[in-house]
């Protein structure tokens, strides 16, 4: 277990990874819910006092899908499943380290950089973005 976390956290987390990235598939999914857990962890930058699930979900500005039906609706216990995998510690390429994320305009290419942090790779609609080396010690 990465961060401590509730029934609640599960159900939380499972519903901004499915309003966020449904269409990029479980692997999409899953990525999202790693950069929601990165933020819980690192103590750096923006995310300074982000110490659970809610803050970082709800934490001004920072996921759209918090407006969509998709986020209101109940949790399946199959996304709830994929979000305690992530919770438990389970990482996937380019999201390892990402403390973010961005769906660019169609048939656009990912931005080297996104908010100063540097690209570590795109998966599908998805471009995903890490922080300098030696900025946020709780991700490496």
């Amino acid at each position: 277990m990465l961060i401590n976390y509730t029934e609640n956290d599960i159900d939380l987390l499972a519903r901004i990874m499915r309003s966020e990235a449904l269409s990029e598939g479980d692997l999409g999914m899953l990525m999202v819910g790693n950069v929601v857990v990165n933020r819980v962890l690192a103590d750096c930058l923006t995310f300074k006092n982000i110490t659970n699930i809610y803050q970082a979900i709800y934490q001004k500005n920072q996921f759209s899908g918090i407006n969509s039906s998709l986020f209101q609706g109940a949790a399946t216990s199959y996304e709830k499943q994929l979000a305690k995998r992530v919770l438990d510690g389970e990482y996937y390429y380019p999201a390892t380290n990402a403390l973010w994320f961005y769906c660019p305009s169609k048939n656009s290419s990912c931005k080297s950089t996104w908010y100063d942090q540097k690209l570590s790779g795109r998966y599908k609609n998805h471009c995903f973005y890490i922080p300098e080396p030696g900025k946020c010690n709780q991700l490496y």
